[in-house]
């Protein structure tokens, strides 16, 4: 399209020098003119349709709001307006210019003054052809005197008397008889044409202005000569004589301007329809090549615009390979070439950037994975105490409402007011710059927690590592229950046996020799001694099995059967047991004997728990939970309160008023040996309220 243009505007640029040059050159004009209008009004139709096509493109390309088509359109305008102004001015005083030219070629006093001109010349001439007349009347009258035969001899000297260039005798016959010439070259001067001679001889004497050559003009006079006697032939005398060169020039001048003058007259209204057309194609070739040529120059300003706006938003999307080219050596050149410099460096820049990121990213991704798996909560805090960072150990330990804290204060639930109330006092209370350490009893959580905290350096903040130490406690509760069972066990058993088989020997020996009513009370308080002792052993026997529990012997083990064949012992139980058994229920890795106490020890608890209750009702059901497998046993009784809820696998912590208090603690150790978990939980919210749950998760054999 660029190349089209600029043909177009070349060609019509040397049509419109031919097109003058033909309205300049009337020969020209009337061979070329027409041609040449209609070649320059194909060029001008074809550059409207270039033109056309260009702003139809311009027009798409603002309503697609491409960039860089304001700057064409604003640079379109500029250039149109820098065309058209000085080209309507132009077009406007050249118009009326030659409009008043023209009309001032025919003005009435030039035509006047060439008329004027021209008669005079022809005046000036028909005074010297008069005069030549006369002069061959007065030599005609000469000769006419002498006989014919010295007619001849005399004519030379009457031509240098009358002072004409050529003299001539012609015969009746139209023959010469002699003639005379200035020139001495010419022997004889040129004889009258036949028709002039037929002219003279009708009595009308001939005197004209003749060409001459080229430029030339001649005057010619043809008079009879009368005879002296009525036989003499008639002849006739020619005189010629040729008009001076410069009078001859300047009348052939006047005449020729008078007949162009006269030409241009008649073409007068054509002349200006002609030149108005061309000085209008003019106007309309230079207006058109000049918005061609602001179309070339928007698009070579506005294409690197482009591309460097274009590779500015590249950068903006991170994109730093876009680098646009550099097509010149200006200004233009000079920004692109530096925008590329400073991509380079970005790229550079970002290049690092991003290397540090990812080792930024990899030291917290590390860090991160470390607190991840830390069983331990972490919290870290601003200097206001508004919580930055916690774990997923955090949010495990105190649940899922600390991870809602993140950007605030540490708050919304009884744990966590109670936690940040101890961090405060703890920071507070903390003068130098060591760690403070503490333990905390969550009651509505249920656990015990060892705290930890300390500042961070440079006054960032603080950071607090907490720990479930619930299980410890009870671990460490346990150990030391297992102790004072086990020395109990062996305190107490030793003295067990005398004092049963002595009260059995006084009972013997003294029966037969007391009174009735003396024997009675010796049997009953003998009675009493051995219910006692039984008791007591009953007691040691259990003080001995919880802390001399056997290793459990670990093997694939079919939960739902062993749950069957405890049910058995339990057909005639005066609650209702339901039983929901998973069909598709997979092998755990457990102990049959060992569990086989934790279930009958569960049911014979749950059956305490619904004592004379008429809708006593137990379900057991079993479940698979991720990679391990549940056993729930729940009961509609009373529950636990809450003080013993939270220490009910404490030893002799219990609600029965014959209990050890060791069977739900012998049930945790043996789970605690499976590597299990145990959970015991009421029903309800309120204690004493839909009975208690107790559910046990045991590990897959797999």
């Amino acid at each position: 399209m660029t190349y089209a243009l600029v043909i177009s505007a070349a060609l019509g640029g040397i049509l419109l020098f031919l097109l003058a040059v033909a309205s300049a050159n009337s020969s020209l004009f009337a061979q070329h003119y027409p041609l040449l209008l209609i070649l320059n009004g194909v060029i001008a139709v074809a550059l409207v349709a270039l033109v056309g096509y260009q702003l139809w493109r311009l027009r798409r390309a603002l309503r697609a709001k491409v960039f860089g088509s304001r700057l064409t359109l604003r640079l379109l305008v500029l250039f149109v307006a820098m065309a058209i102004v000085p080209g309507v001015l132009v077009y406007t005083v050249s118009l009326q210019f030659l409009a008043k030219s023209i009309e001032s070629w025919f003005d009435v006093r030039v035509d006047n003054a060439l008329e004027s001109g021209l008669s005079l010349g022809r005046d000036a001439l028909d005074a010297m052809l008069e005069e030549l007349r006369g002069k061959a009347r007065v030599m005609a009258l000469e000769l006419g005197d002498l006989p014919p035969a010295a007619q001849a001899f005399a004519l030379n000297r009457l031509r240098e008397q009358a002072g004409v260039d050529d003299a001539m005798l012609v015969g009746a016959s139209g023959a010469v008889v002699g003639g005379a010439s200035r020139e001495v070259s010419k022997l004889v001067p040129e004889a009258p044409p036949a028709g002039v001679v037929r002219q003279v001889r009708a009595g009308r004497p001939y005197a004209a202005i003749e060409a001459f050559g080229e430029k030339g003009l001649v005057l010619r006079v043809v008079v009879p000569v009368g005879g002296t006697a009525i036989a003499d032939e008639s002849r006739l005398l020619q005189l010629t004589h040729a008009v001076p060169t410069q009078i001859a020039l300047k009348a052939e001048t006047v005449q020729a301007v008078y007949r162009d003058y006269k030409e241009l007259s008649l073409l007068r209204a054509g002349l200006k329809r002609i030149y108005i057309l061309t000085l209008t194609l003019t106007l309309l070739l230079a207006l058109f090549s000049a918005i061609a040529l602001a179309f070339i120059l928007s698009r070579r300003l506005s294409e690197p615009l482009a591309e460097l706006a274009e590779s500015t938003l590249a950068v903006a999307r991170g994109d730093f390979s876009h680098r646009p080219r550099v097509t010149s050596r200006d200004e233009l050149g000079i920004l692109t070439r530096s925008f590329n410099s400073m991509i380079g460096q970005l790229d550079d820049a970002r290049a690092a950037a991003e290397a540090n990121r990812e080792q930024v990213e990899s030291a917290r991704a590390h860090l991160e994975n470390i607190l991840a798996n830390l069983s331990a909560g972490v919290l870290t805090f601003d200097e206001t105490f508004r919580l930055q960072v916690a774990n997923h150990g955090a949010t495990a330990i105190l649940g899922a409402e600390v991870a809602d804290c993140v950007g605030g204060p540490l708050g919304g639930s009884d744990a966590l007011d109670t936690l940040a109330e101890a961090i405060r006092d703890g920071f507070a209370a903390e003068h130098s710059p060591g760690a403070w350490q503490r333990e905390l009893d969550l009651q509505r959580r249920g656990i015990t927690i060892l705290v930890r905290g300390s500042r961070l350096p440079g006054g960032g903040g603080y950071v607090v590592v907490f720990d479930d130490v619930t299980q410890l406690i009870a671990a460490q509760r346990a150990t030391a229950w297992a102790e004072v069972a086990r020395r109990l066990a062996h305190e107490i058993k030793n003295p067990l046996t005398p004092i049963q088989l002595s009260a059995e020997r006084l009972q013997a020996k003294l029966a037969d020799k007391l009174a009735p009513q003396e024997a009675a009370a010796l049997a009953r308080a003998t009675e009493t001694i051995v219910n006692q002792v039984s008791a007591m052993k009953s007691m040691v026997d259990d003080f001995r099995d919880y802390a001399r529990m056997p290793a459990p012997t670990l093997g694939a083990l079919d939960l739902n059967r062993l749950v069957d064949d405890v049910l058995v012992l339990y057909d005639h139980s005066p609650a209702r047991i339901t039983v929901a058994l998973d069909p598709a229920l997979p092998a755990v890795r457990g102990d049959a004997a060992q569990l086989r106490q934790v279930i009958h020890n569960l049911l014979q608890n749950a059956e305490d728990a619904l004592a004379g209750r008429p809708d006593g009702t137990i379900e057991v059901r079993t479940e698979r939970a991720g990679e391990r497998v549940r056993l729930a046993i729940c009961d509609n009784g009373g529950g636990f309160s809450e003080p013993i809820l939270k220490r009910v696998f404490e030893p002799y912590v219990t609600t029965k008023p014959k209990g050890t208090g060791l069977g739900l603690a012998i049930v945790k150790k043996i789970i605690d040996e499976h590597h299990g978990s145990v959970v015991i939980e009421n029903q309800s919210g309120a204690a004493g309220r839909g009975g208690a749950a107790v559910t046990i998760a045991l590990p897959l054999a797999a």
